[in-house]
């Protein structure tokens, strides 16, 4: 009965979603990404799942929609930050490919409709 009772606290536990992001990449530079092309240039293929995905890449990938939907909810201020960052950088200096990530992550234009001045 004990046995039973262990897992299904684990089950429940394991179902229950995270409060927040992980913030093992809140280090990462943005600026330095946004100004190294090379760098710039694997992130957004990552994006647009048109090429291979570094670790931190691919968890943004697979929160991107989620964060600009709910304003970064379960972002940090530091995360909050810096997906602003790098998306406001993207959209006016880089249109072409704020477009691309918008059809993909934000279809209903949440993000631009909030930031874009």
């Amino acid at each position: 009965m004990e046995l039973v009772l262990a897992l299904l606290v684990v089950s429940v536990a394991a179902a229950i979603p995270a409060d927040t992001y992980t913030t093992k990449y809140d280090n990462l530079d943005v600026g330095e990404i946004l100004k190294n092309e090379r760098l710039y240039k694997k992130y957004q293929e990552c994006l647009y799942d048109t090429g291979t995905c570094s670790p931190d890449g691919k968890e943004l990938k697979d929160v991107l929609a989620e964060i600009i939907k709910t304003d970064c909810k379960k972002c940090s201020e530091k995360q909050k930050n810096n997906i602003v960052k790098y998306l406001k950088v993207v959209l006016t200096e880089k249109p072409d490919d704020y477009l691309k990530l918008e059809k993909i992550y934000d279809p209903d234009q949440i993000f631009r409709k909030k930031y874009s001045s």
